[in-house]
């Protein structure tokens, strides 16, 4: 029988664990190793070593190939922008762009926090496979911050907090091919913008995007409040630390995207601009501060409209809108501003304002205008999506859990391409999405990403008063806002769904990097 965890018994192990944090401060190296940070493949094992030689192949060499551009916010809320219901961020170049392309009310990211997120745009794969199952940080990442991730690590040893960021991958593998990689095997030049967040390359150079499938290059590599964060361009430092001179950022990547467009000439183009912000700290030009009616987080959200906004007229001057397709979304829900719509939870929650996020796609001629869609689709799904309008075929040695959704933008057919869409955090997989239907049973086991109002509640601390509130269905056709667990009105549902998981996850961890199929 399960031993019941009392309040003081919780309140002992959590004075233990800060003892032990304690301790790593003062002794140093020998602690440090005591709580070190275990490689992922003691829990995937390694990669196939002919995955990184897989050789890709044209599929239709009279694909239509336009020109992609992909804006990838950082902590954008589905309600930070006009066109998704806010009335006090001015965005008219992002609404506009929503009228004439496709808006989206339930697209996804296959993770709550950034660098999963960003693993699984690139590689179409659930970021558990690649190894990227939480944050990358700096390597050289300052003691406090260090302390501080040693501290959930040294809960988890105790049994009071169960995460995994003591098995995050350093950065993405040579063995994955990135959305990049395929384009230029159609002939694309592809260049990147921004955050990578994805290995730090200023002191590791095999995860400089150059190494996956980039030709040009810049930005910093990962989120603005990790320190220190230096400027690149390709692999040259440009600076050792950006600081706190950030204002200038959103200036810098739109003169470098313009730069992008005009050096590719009659050359198909990639461009990746992944945006530093709105993460946290925020910095908005003198031009954009305190110009917002939402305050600093405001002003940095139009200075992005803008942006986005300089592209698009760009585009037009040199006569290339209609052979572009041009997304804008997010990697995931907002932080600590931020809005997430009607929908409840934030970043680094399976909630649906953690994993729910705009997505505006628009191709003059191709994709119909003014239409707004419902399907359920995921950030996964593009890199399927852009493979077949280039013309190449995914690989075919490991798993791809993206679709292909070109008919869907299109307006071809409105049909689900998922059966089920899955929420993780880290590799521990919390809930399940099914049609109306989303059904979480292990959250009680991780406190940190569903808020502990949808925990049970020990005995010891009233849980008898309180009844069995466990596990969690709503039905986000008639409750969006995952207000209501209806589980005791449709059991029968909620069995389905918590079999479909206990399927997934037999297959997953049978198969976890996906290869050999």
């Amino acid at each position: 029988m399960e031993k019941k965890i009392t309040r003081r018994d919780l309140l002992k192990k959590t004075l233990k664990a800060g003892a032990l944090v304690g301790g790593a401060a003062v002794l140093g190296t020998g602690a440090y190793k005591f709580l070190k940070v275990n490689p992922i493949e003691d829990l995937y094992g390694s990669y196939p070593e002919q995955a990184a030689d897989y050789p890709l192949a044209m599929a239709d060499p009279n694909a239509p190939k336009p020109n992609i551009i992909l804006i990838y916010c950082d902590d954008l809320g589905y309600g930070d922008l006009g066109c998704y219901g806010n009335h006090v961020i001015r965005t008219p170049h992002i609404d506009a762009m929503a009228g004439e392309g496709m808006r989206f009310t339930e697209y996804y990211s296959c993770g709550a926090v950034c660098a999963p997120s960003r693993a699984g745009l690139l590689t179409g794969r659930y970021p558990f496979r690649t190894g990227i199952i939480g944050n990358v940080y700096p390597e050289i990442e300052p003691a406090a911050r260090r302390l501080a991730r040693k501290f959930g690590m040294a809960l988890k040893s105790l049994g009071v907090l169960d995460i995994r960021e003591d098995y995050v991958a350093r950065g993405i593998s040579r063995h994955e091919i990135t959305l990049a990689e395929g384009l230029k095997k159609a002939g694309y030049r592809t260049g990147m913008l921004g955050k990578w967040h994805l290995g730090d390359y200023s002191k590791q150079p095999e995860f400089n995007p150059l190494r996956h499938g980039f030709d040009s290059y810049f930005g910093v590599p990962h989120s603005n409040d990790m320190v220190p964060c230096p400027l690149f361009r390709n692999e040259e430092m440009l600076e050792a630390d950006i600081g706190t001179n950030q204002a200038r950022l959103t200036g810098m990547y739109t003169k470098e995207a313009l730069k992008f467009i005009d050096e590719s000439g009659d050359t198909p183009f990639f461009l990746y601009y992944a945006s530093t912000f709105p993460h946290q700290p925020l910095y908005a030009s003198e031009h954009f501060e305190k110009q917002s009616k939402a305050g600093l987080f405001g002003d940095v959200v139009e200075e992005i409209d803008w942006s986005v906004g300089e592209i698009e007229k760009h585009l037009r001057k040199k006569g290339l809108a209609d052979n572009t397709l041009i997304v804008f979304t997010s990697d995931n829900g907002p932080w600590y501003e931020g809005s997430p719509g009607s929908f409840r939870g934030r970043k680094g929650q399976s909630y649906e304002g953690g994993f729910r996020v705009p997505f505006i796609v628009k191709w003059p001629g191709q994709i119909p205008a003014g239409r707004t869609s419902r399907v359920p689709i995921m950030n996964l799904d593009l890199y399927p999506t852009f493979f077949h309008l280039a013309g190449v075929e995914p690989p075919g040695d490991r798993i791809i859990d993206g679709k292909n959704i070109f008919d869907i933008f299109s307006g071809k057919h409105k049909n689900h391409p998922h059966e089920a869409i899955y929420f993780y955090h880290f590799d521990l997989l919390e809930g399940i999405r099914m049609g109306r239907w989303k059904y979480f049973d292990k959250i009680n086991r991780y406190v940190w990403p569903i808020a502990m109002d949808a925990a049970p509640v020990p005995e010891a601390l009233g849980g008898k008063q309180m009844g069995n509130r466990w596990p969690l269905l709503y039905d986000l056709k008639n409750d969006p806002g995952e207000s209501y667990n209806v589980i005791n009105t449709y059991p029968e549902v909620a069995a389905e769904l918590k079999a479909a998981m206990e399927t997934w996850e037999r297959a997953a961890a049978s198969n976890p990097r996906g290869f050999g199929i």
